[in-house]
């Protein structure tokens, strides 16, 4: 539909104003929120993702996209409904760190929500300390990380050692992701999982916490 592909643009160019009043207006179009959200929204984000890796497109470009991708967001949070007739089960989120991004993590943490996942985010700059109070104060299923830049993702090797000394490993499970992130690297730091879309995200937390009560 053209104006999904008009927000994907827009977010692409960085152009916050026009995403958020082409969001408003697929609303009003009675598109569904999340329709919306990913065939516009994340499928914008998704080619910035690309052009990053692929070093077309650099750390300001990709600040600026997320800027207009939050934008968009602020309009559809409202309208999205998370799913019912489910126990929830709790997640913390957090950009470790050093690294001051946020916008994946948000992403994951919204469609976390709408299929009825309790979500604590932690924001970004995380610590390894924080980590680990959090984790013993809210007793969460599970721990995601999120990281933008491949000086900030060492430190998800940091808080899982950490987490493993405070004798918390056996009690959650630790996923990785961001856009320097791989399977490989997720393997090294033996983490639980690696996805590498928001999707993916989603379909990782429900096989990984199915048999979880």
């Amino acid at each position: 539909m053209k104006i999904l592909k008009e927000i994907a643009t827009n977010l692409e160019k960085g152009n916050s104003l026009a995403v958020k009043e082409l969001c408003r207006r697929a609303l009003l179009l009675s598109l569904p929120c999340e329709k919306i959200l990913n065939q516009g929204l994340i499928k914008g984000m998704e080619a910035v993702g690309l052009k990053f890796k692929k070093n077309e497109i650099f750390i300001p470009e990709v600040l600026i996209a997320a800027r207009a991708m939050k934008a968009g967001l602020d309009i559809l949070r409202p309208h999205l409904s998370p799913a019912t007739g489910k126990k929830r089960k709790k997640i913390i989120l957090g950009s470790v760190k050093g690294d001051l991004h946020d916008i994946g993590k948000k992403i994951v943490g919204m469609m976390l929500e709408k299929e009825g996942y309790e979500i604590i985010d932690l924001g970004i700059d995380v610590s390894t300390e924080t980590f680990i109070k959090a984790i013993k104060k809210e007793r969460p299923h599970m721990v995601g990380m999120s990281a933008l830049l491949t000086t900030t993702m060492i430190y998800m090797r940091e808080v899982i050692e950490a987490v493993k000394r405070a004798k918390l490993r056996d009690k959650v499970k630790i996923i990785v992701g961001g856009a320097p992130v791989t399977q490989a690297f997720a393997d090294e730091i033996k983490a639980d999982g690696y996805a590498s879309n928001a999707a993916e995200a989603v379909d990782l937390v429900t096989n990984l916490l199915k048999h979880q009560a």
